[in-house]
């Protein structure tokens, strides 16, 4: 990708630009944008309704670039690097997923986007969901790929990445010794054929990263947001009930190590109108382990479904209401699946689903 430098634009408080004075690329390049007095990066091309991609923790848009020129062919595709990620700033800042949310409201603001289909990965499902609930009306559909914030269990190394002290251990995983054997660890599990190993390339592209002080103090700062020695420490599961005029769509791979695709199971039970599409094979990049396959199902997906219609008064009164447990699943096992997930407890083996194919959850000894 090459990179272009975008003059700052400053935007009155409470509007949208009529003539955005940033318009789409003809090419997915690079473009910089000051907001808040931090530089953001981003690609912004293609020409008809928008799709937001959102990458994950230690990833930046370079993830989603085999998509985005078929995307942009029919869609304005808009790819943020995060703050902390890629070529954006890296500051001393909020990494939570609200205040990634806030900033992706103050992106399409400044763009002049009125409304979008977001996509997120990995962490990037956990800011567009929180996104969703933030800021309504400005989601037309949400797509999760591999999404985290559903249930505790994550992968045993972002546990350990997270835990107190981390930071003084993880220089010298980073190291280039280190580094050469775990690409060695990597290409050895790609050869066994073991889970891990089927996102050999995409997690060494994150740790290469990981040298530079600033990335990994953001990269630290981000993952201490969402996990802890316990697990993944927030849930989409307590507010999902407010997304049921929102088409959503999930994507997992069937054998992702990192966020397992028992998560897909559960968020599909608590969001019943929702569509599961399972990639066979694939691990925690199905976009990338099957690009055409992933390209027609969010195509498919876009084009047969109709925007989501926000109305202030339904949305108030389901908080009044609360998740009432009717409404969202009437299968007693798959509700205590919910329940379960919800109070940050841990899934159990396949073997032991109830007729829905959910696994089953035990809690943990804090619950």
């Amino acid at each position: 990708m090459t990179l272009r430098l975008v003059k700052p634009v400053f935007v009155p408080a409470g509007r949208l630009l009529a003539e955005p004075q940033i318009v789409p690329s003809p090419t997915p390049s690079l473009q910089y944008q000051s907001i808040h007095g931090y530089r953001h990066a981003f690609v912004y091309t293609g020409r008809g309704p928008v799709v937001v991609l959102i990458h994950g923790i230690g990833d930046s848009s370079a993830t989603w670039r085999e998509l985005i020129p078929t995307l942009a062919q029919h869609y304005t595709v808009l790819v943020p690097d995060l703050l902390g990620h890629g070529r954006s700033d890296k500051p001393r800042a909020d990494y939570s997923v609200a205040a990634y949310a806030n900033g992706l409201r103050d992106l399409l603001k400044l763009l002049g986007i009125e409304r979008a289909t977001i996509v997120g990965h990995s962490l990037g499902g956990g800011v567009a969901m929180q996104f969703v609930y933030q800021y309504p009306t400005l989601c037309e559909r949400l797509v999760l790929v591999s999404s985290g914030g559903v249930c505790a269990d994550v992968n045993t190394l972002l546990r350990l990445a997270a835990a107190p002290n981390a930071e003084l251990v993880l220089p010298f995983a980073v190291w280039s010794p280190t580094r050469m054997l775990t690409r060695w660890f990597c290409k050895l599990m790609r050869r066994l054929d073991a889970d891990i190993g089927l996102d050999a390339d995409d997690l060494m592209r994150v740790i290469d990263a990981l040298p530079d002080p600033a990335t990994r103090r953001a990269f630290l700062r981000t993952l201490r947001s969402v996990v802890d020695w316990r697990g993944q420490a927030i849930t989409m599961l307590d507010r999902c009930y407010l997304t049921g005029r929102v088409p959503i769509l999930l994507v997992w791979g069937s054998r992702d190590a990192v966020i397992p695709a028992r998560h897909g199971q559960i968020a599909k039970l608590a969001m019943p109108g929702s569509r599961l599409e399972i990639f066979e094979g694939a691990g925690h990049f199905p976009f990338r382990h099957d690009p055409p396959r992933f390209l027609g199902v969010l195509d498919r997906f876009i084009r047969h479904t109709q925007p989501a219609a926000f109305c202030a008064d339904e949305w108030r009164d389901l908080l009044i209401d609360g998740p009432a447990d009717r409404k969202v699943v009437a299968d007693p096992a798959s509700l205590k699946c919910i329940r379960a997930a919800t109070c940050g407890a841990w899934c159990s083996e396949l073997s032991n689903c109830p007729p829905d194919g959910v696994a089953p959850l035990r809690r943990d000894n804090d619950h």
